[in-house]
């Protein structure tokens, strides 16, 4: 699901990743889906719908976050999750950020998230 972003969720999205620019100047916001997104080494992680927070995470994680309630599959075709995709409905800027710095972490090959 993708589309024009609510202003509360792109409020959330937009804090976080200008947190995360401060650490990091050289990622980038980019789109990904029709929806504002953001990249390191052009590689996305992140990116809001409009009604999830949608980030880029090792495929056991990603099931592990479905599996026990806090994630939804990312399936922007019907009956195709993406294996390294999920998504967490609504977060407020405090897991927003833990959730984008977890999968920068991971598409930088960082052992710990900054």
């Amino acid at each position: 699901m993708s589309g024009p972003v609510p202003r509360d969720l792109q409020d959330v999205f937009d804090t976080a990743v200008a947190r995360l620019l401060a650490a990091h100047p050289d990622d980038e916001r980019r789109r990904m889906l029709r929806s504002p997104g953001i990249a390191a080494g052009g590689r996305f992680y992140g990116f809001a719908t409009a009604t999830e927070l949608t980030v880029k995470l090792p495929a056991d994680r990603v099931r592990e976050l479905i599996a026990d309630g806090r994630g939804l599959p990312c399936a922007p075709r019907p009956g195709r999750p993406m294996r390294e995709w999920v998504q967490f409905p609504a977060p407020d800027e405090e897991a927003c950020l833990g959730w984008l710095r977890e999968a920068r972490a991971f598409v930088t090959g960082e052992t710990e998230p900054r």
